[in-house]
């Protein structure tokens, strides 16, 4: 493996904390008054800037490692999740969010207080919190791993916590004092940061690989590797669980999750954030794409020695006893010094336009769908929101690193698939809330104590059909339309869940 950072890398490295110090003293100097507009940008931000965040807010470190991943192990099919996702938008943008407007929603749970009670809207934010610190935990774990890799060469504990602490220290310096409007445009500069770090790697993977653009395409055509649709009902994303399961998750994940939701609902009115949606899918294909096109590089460097000039087709991917990505192992083993700084902030980048939307969703939801209801329903005093949404955004900082810590130790010295579990833990509250919002909006059934048995049911739903629970694999689209159809069956049953509810 090359060793750790040169002075170049370095250089690299600090010139980009540099810049997020400047930016992040700069967006401080926005001029904040209400817990709304901290929450909303007073619905003031350019659409653009909305979809670009968007873009930046969908993609993690995850992302940026596993697109790869995907193209080197299977095909291109992985672009159909995003075409897929081009059609709940336009769902989301013609459904949803009119309705989001309409009742001049800070969070996407009030349409349940509206259509049913405050309550109502308070169990479903309590489903979204518990399932963001598990999931976004896991993803800030697995972003600071990466950093840990590239920039100390291990993975020891302390270095995943100085990493993790890297990481929520720019979400912190963006989020802490200009709320919504800040993360937006940090996105906009941590989109660029990792779109222009994988150009750049796709760039040098081609100039080095000692072939040229046409004998490439023959050996990936002739390999399959091409493949864009996959018409078999072999699950993953084939055409048909695109146009299922993964349909109902991306209209929960760009419709019914806050962490999403938050940025279209501080455009200036309906229409803009129906267009933020939409041109954000726009801009994501291609940004997919790259990284995919990453991948079959590295499947050629790695499967075609007689291309590459390497001795040997890379076979074990280890590091320190764990498996590593594709990429991963290409920085480690191949980047040269220069180019491991320009990964690692794009790595950075990447998990950060995550992290810093996800303590604003989180605060806005804790704020606004559960303390002013429950605990502070007389105070009128926007000053004290403020100062309350700020220390919300520092708390959930806080779990969320605890959060990120648990997860490695977890993965580190147990067999127990948590960090899956995690990572997942959002589909399973996902299930619940398309079958709420499917009633709440489609029908005239439901009402405070089906959402709550709902939102449970379509949980443990999702939950038993776990690999680690049934017995026998479930494609993942087939359990998010499974835990849809139970928790929209469950509101159904309004009348015979208030009796029960009665006699309990």
């Amino acid at each position: 493996m090359h060793s750790p950072f040169n002075m170049i890398d370095w250089i690299v490295f600090f010139s980009y904390f540099l810049i997020l110090i400047l930016t992040s003293v700069i967006f401080s100097k926005t001029k904040v008054n209400t817990s709304r507009e901290y929450f909303t940008g007073g619905n003031s931000v350019p659409m653009w800037a909305v979809a670009i965040s968007v873009l930046a807010t969908s993609q993690s470190a995850a992302t940026f490692l596993g697109g790869p991943e995907y193209s080197f192990n299977k095909d291109l099919t992985f672009i159909g999740f995003y075409l897929s996702a081009f059609l709940a938008v336009i769902f989301v943008a013609k459904v949803l969010v009119p309705r989001f407007y309409a009742i001049k929603a800070i969070t996407v749970y009030e349409y349940l207080e509206y259509r049913y009670s405050p309550k109502a809207k308070q169990y479903a934010g309590i489903m979204f919190l518990v399932g963001r610190l598990f999931a976004s935990g896991a993803r800030l774990y697995i972003g600071a791993l990466a950093i840990s890799m590239i920039l100390f060469f291990d993975i020891e504990p302390l270095h995943i916590a100085i990493s993790i602490g890297i990481l929520i220290m720019g979400a912190l310096a963006y989020t802490y004092f200009g709320g919504v409007k800040s993360v937006i445009f940090s996105d906009v500069i941590q989109a660029i940061t990792y779109i222009g770090a994988g150009v750049a790697v796709l760039v040098y993977i081609y100039y080095t690989s000692n072939t040229d653009f046409s004998t490439i395409i023959n050996i990936l055509d002739n390999e399959n590797k091409l493949k864009i649709v996959d018409f078999s009902f072999s699950g993953g994303f084939s055409f048909w669980t695109l146009l299922t399961g993964w349909l109902l998750l991306n209209i929960a994940a760009y419709g019914l999750d806050q962490d999403m939701t938050q940025r279209v609902l501080s455009c200036k009115n309906k229409k803009e954030g129906e267009k933020s949606l939409i041109y954000s899918i726009i801009f994501t294909i291609p940004v997919a794409i790259l990284f995919l096109f990453i991948g079959l590089l590295l499947y050629i460097y790695y499967t075609h020695p007689e291309i590459s000039g390497i001795k040997e087709a890379c076979i074990d991917r280890k590091f320190q006893g764990n498996d590593i990505t594709i990429f991963m192992f290409y920085i480690l083993n191949e980047m040269p010094n220069g180019f491991k700084g320009l990964v690692t902030v794009g790595a950075i980048a990447a998990a950060l336009s995550s992290t810093n939307s996800v303590l604003s969703a989180m605060a806005s939801v804790a704020v606004e769908d559960i303390y002013k209801p429950w605990f502070a329903s007389n105070i009128k005093d926007e000053k004290y929101f403020l100062k309350v949404s700020r220390i919300m955004v520092v708390v959930f900082a806080v779990l969320l690193s605890i959060m990120a810590m648990i997860s490695y130790y977890w993965q580190q010295y147990t067999n127990l698939p948590l960090l899956n579990f995690a990572l997942g833990i959002m589909a399973f509250a996902y299930a619940s809330l398309l079958g709420v919002y499917g009633a709440g909006i489609f029908t005239n059934r439901g009402n405070e104590k089906t959402v709550l048995f709902a939102l449970i049911g379509g949980f443990l739903t999702v939950l038993i059909l776990q690999p680690y629970i049934f017995p026998t694999k479930v494609d993942f689209s087939i359990q998010i339309i499974l835990g849809t159809a139970v928790s929209f069956m469950i509101m159904m049953l309004d009348n015979k869940i208030e009796f029960l509810y009665k006699k309990a």
